[in-house]
């Protein structure tokens, strides 16, 4: 249906001209510009390597590196990178793209990349059509009269959630833009509204509960309301009610330094977009104390601390869930300094489903289990996913402002059916934000709970239950074990220290780990804390506690040196 439709939306009428110029609204990674210039392109997984090789004479290794070529995400890049080089390239390619697909032929004909690609060609309208031929653009507004009509008829085949949110934001964007388009406004205006009753809930989350994913749709609702109020038109009364729930969410869901928790799937964000939105939103709203799309949040002084204190996305909503229940980021000022290991999704499956696990996340994990498991695949955006399944059905959370500071207890029942173990934590912030007190436990509370224990402590032939406590570091944290074995000292960029000890029976060690972040072509090489033991009793508890070193300087002398070392 979708070939058959590109096809018939090909022979309609072209748009002209724009009926208004277009703002350059998106902007990419200057890094992965670069990367794309220089002939390195990472896309779902897989580097190719070709210098001086049009985009489109790639070798397509996979399905999915083939849809993020045709969705233009790689325009932004070039356009952040905005030299004469990445100008030809864009230009040339985009082009092409028209010579070769512009009549309904080829891969990118499906609503979800559309509506993509729409925004792209739209909001780097100036840069494409720069010095180019009247044939040229021509043959540009026709492709762009053409995906329009498409969008019209196809919308609703996108997949529900980020993609149907850009299917029809790009049609908002193209029949506002574009002469003789402006028939589809309305219809799309109301189907938006709906989508957000429908996508995101009353609190301002996202079924899938990835905090960038939440980011980029709250992005693309400020936009198509921008662009609909520009024009003298109103956005639904759903659209704007949920631009208003979700800005608070935002807010709960950055840390101190401005990027995004990194769970389910989710990184930090594009520099700048997060804190771009929220401005051009409007909203002033600050979140409450409780859970922000099921994160709990405490920040006290330069210190923020975002824990995962809520069930993993539902199996439909999972494809990209992580197993990280009761997992946690710190971050002190500018400098992250706990994180999880983040989605290796741009790196390979393997890579994949090593970073969903529970040992790529900074919290408690029984050896050779996660706290959710992956399922069979299932199918999203027409790409086969693994669903989690088996995860945690009770998860519990408490937060108290306490002497001192704030505290937070956290519980799931993720190992209950396999060992009778509930994993709780708690997490004590003091209120000046220089040490974190923490403490994990596994306890099996009743008496079948304590039935399961027994038979897998049999089965472990009275060696225990083995379990691992890890905290992820940021490569720029330059760790140290000391000599004795009983703390970590951790320098930051910043010129703060922060030490970590552990009191217990649990082995303290100092290991390797990686970050994965989107716009690297390899993972980053960085270190985790370890905490080693084995639960042989009812309940094992583990006590830990990160606190800046008396030597590092007060919170307003902090401050001033961050703003002097953040030149590196």
């Amino acid at each position: 249906m979708n070939r058959l439709h590109a096809r018939v939306a090909s022979f309609s009428r072209p748009a002209a001209a724009f009926s208004t110029t277009p703002e350059p609204r998106t902007i990419g990674s200057f890094a992965r510009g670069r990367q794309i210039t220089g002939g390195n392109f990472l896309f779902a997984g897989f580097l190719v390597e070709a210098p001086d090789t049009a985009i489109w004479d790639l070798p397509m290794p996979d399905e999915g590196f083939e849809s993020e070529i045709h969705g233009f995400t790689w325009l932004d890049d070039l356009a952040a990178v905005g030299d004469h080089h990445a100008t030809k390239r864009a230009q040339a390619w985009t082009h092409a793209w028209i010579a070769q697909n512009g009549r309904g032929a080829g891969p990118g004909w499906t609503p979800d990349l559309t509506g993509r690609r729409l925004i792209r060609w739209i909001n780097h309208a100036i840069l494409l059509l720069n010095g180019q031929e009247r044939g040229v653009s021509e043959a540009y507004f026709r492709s762009l009269a053409a995906q329009t009509i498409f969008l019209s008829r196809r919308w609703k085949a996108a997949s529900p959630g980020l993609p149907r949110f850009e299917a029809l934001t790009g049609l908002i964007y193209a029949g506002l833009a574009l002469d003789g388009m402006d028939a589809h406004v309305g219809h799309a205006t109301r189907a938006l509204a709906q989508e957000c009753a429908r996508e995101i809930d009353p609190d301002g989350g996202l079924s899938t509960r990835n905090p960038e994913e939440l980011l980029e749709v709250f992005t693309l609702l400020n936009w198509a309301a921008a662009a609909l109020q520009d024009m003298g038109q109103s956005p639904g009364a759903a659209h704007i009610t949920a631009i208003e729930a979700v800005a608070p969410v935002l807010r709960a869901l950055r840390h101190a330094d401005g990027g995004l928790a990194r769970f389910h799937g989710g990184g930090r964000g594009l520099e700048g977009r997060l804190d771009r939105s929220l401005a051009s939103s409007g909203v002033k709203a600050f979140p409450n104390e409780g859970l922000a799309m099921g994160y709990a949040r405490i920040s006290h002084g330069r210190t923020s601390v975002i824990a995962d204190a809520a069930r993993p996305p539902r199996a439909d909503a999972s494809a990209n869930g992580h197993a990280s229940t009761l997992a946690f980021e710190l971050t002190s000022g500018r400098r992250p300094v706990i994180v999880n290991c983040g989605s290796g999704a741009t790196f390979g499956k393997s890579w994949r489903r090593a970073g969903r696990a529970t040992p790529s996340h900074s919290t408690l994990g029984i050896e050779g289990l996660s706290s959710s498991r992956l399922g069979s695949a299932g199918k999203m955006s027409d790409h086969a996913s693994e669903f989690l399944v088996d995860t945690p059905r009770e998860v519990r959370f408490e937060r108290d402002d306490v002497d001192g500071g704030t505290r937070l207890v956290v519980g799931h029942d993720g190992y209950l059916s396999s060992h009778g173990l509930t994993h709780v934590r708690t997490l004590h912030l003091s209120d000046d934000g220089r040490s974190l007190n923490g403490e994990d436990t596994l306890i099996a509370f009743d008496a079948s709970d304590r039935r399961r224990f027994d038979l897998a402590f049999d089965k472990s032939k009275l060696r225990g239950i083995p379990f691992s406590v890890r905290f992820h570091l940021h490569p720029d944290v330059d760790a140290t074990l000391d000599m004795n074995g009983t703390a970590v000292s951790m320098a930051l960029k910043s010129g703060e220290i922060w030490v970590f000890r552990a009191n217990g029976e649990a082995s303290l060690s100092l290991e390797q780990s990686v970050y994965l972040e989107k716009s690297r072509l390899s993972p980053r090489a960085t270190k985790q804390i370890v905490l080693s033991g084995a639960a042989m009793e009812y309940a094992t508890r583990v006590n830990w506690s990160l606190a800046k070193a008396q030597e590092t300087p007060s919170a307003i002398r902090d401050y001033a040196m961050d703003d002097v070392m953040a030149v590196d």
